[in-house]
């Protein structure tokens, strides 16, 4: 009978810690029958069956769930032992794959790729870019290792960790505020004639909109809303009404289309993010990657793109 082989043991633990074999596959880079098979090997070398096959859905075995920080420890150990054979350092290899926003992406996340790029070389890294509820969604089906997400997460089988901050500011295009009196610039002012431009209801700025528009008392607004930061900036300059962007952001826009700061009593809270990633998930990558995520984010650093 042959020994166990690392592809096999990799094969359980991504189908052990994914939604389902499917996703699993994906992530290996593999065929849904090569990763079936790969898992049969290992259940005949090892004698034991890991998975039930019963239903629609596989799920671990008593064998399986005692076995699965067996091969995690197992994969850990051929990961240290390449390091050190190849004279690596920390050097990670594999695939890493993370999600986060698009203010993530117009502001730290080139930064972190290029940080990855230098420091493991050997690694293959994904990035994801989408609201916060689908990064969710797939962080939790193994799709992805780690999401960068406005808020903490609610799910008891996901970790969060508070990462960074985003503070914002009301802005308008001068046109707007031409002939206007100073109580007329007020945002709260300025809503009631103009529509608000904003991130559709769903994004990790809602919450901190919803609170700032009770504060005022203001219980309807006209909102033309678009999921794209760069888009949103673009309707401000042209004038199609009021919002906010990430603080300082507004001077690094279009200098043929400046914006300008309204000022007001109750500024917008800041916007809490936070890395999260699975709790069953232990692996080294995870720990370093949120370590080099901790010194990454920043979302004052604007992009010329915006």
């Amino acid at each position: 009978m042959m020994p166990p082989t690392l592809k096999q043991i990799e094969a359980f633990y991504r189908a052990a810690t994914c939604s389902n074999f499917a996703t699993a596959a994906q992530r290996l880079h593999l065929s849904l029958s090569s990763l079936s098979k790969r898992i049969s090997e290992l259940e005949a070398a090892l004698g034991v069956q890991l998975f039930d096959r019963r239903g629609n859905r596989a799920t671990l075995t008593h064998d399986g769930q005692r076995l699965l920080p067996v091969a995690l420890a197992a994969l850990d150990a051929a990961q240290a032992l390449q390091q050190a054979a190849g004279n690596q350092g920390a050097s990670l290899n594999g695939t890493f794959e993370l999600g986060a926003g698009e203010l993530s992406a117009l502001s730290w996340l080139p930064d972190f790729a290029a940080q990855v790029r230098a420091l493991h070389p050997a690694l293959q890294l994904a990035l994801d870019v989408d609201m916060g509820a689908p990064l969710e969604q797939r962080l939790a089906a193994g799709k992805l290792d780690l999401a960068v997400i406005a808020g903490r997460s609610s799910r008891s089988d996901i970790l969060s960790q508070p990462i960074g901050r985003a503070d914002f500011e009301w802005v308008a295009a001068p046109a707007l505020l031409a002939g206007r009196k100073a109580r007329q610039r007020d945002p709260a002012a300025l809503l009631q004639e103009l529509p608000l431009i904003t991130l559709p209801a769903g994004a990790g700025t809602t919450r901190i909109l919803d609170d700032w528009l009770m504060s005022q008392q203001i219980h309807h607004v006209t909102r033309l809303s678009c999921n794209n930061w760069t888009a949103v900036a673009g309707m401000l300059r042209r004038g199609l009404g009021v919002g906010f962007l990430p603080c300082g952001w507004a001077l690094h826009a279009n200098d043929r289309q400046p914006l300008a700061r309204l000022e007001h009593r109750q500024p917008l809270a800041p916007l809490l993010y936070s890395v999260q990633w699975r709790r069953s998930d232990e692996r080294p990558l995870i720990l370093a990657m949120r370590e080099l995520l901790a010194g990454c984010v920043d979302f004052s650093a604007p992009r010329e793109n915006l």
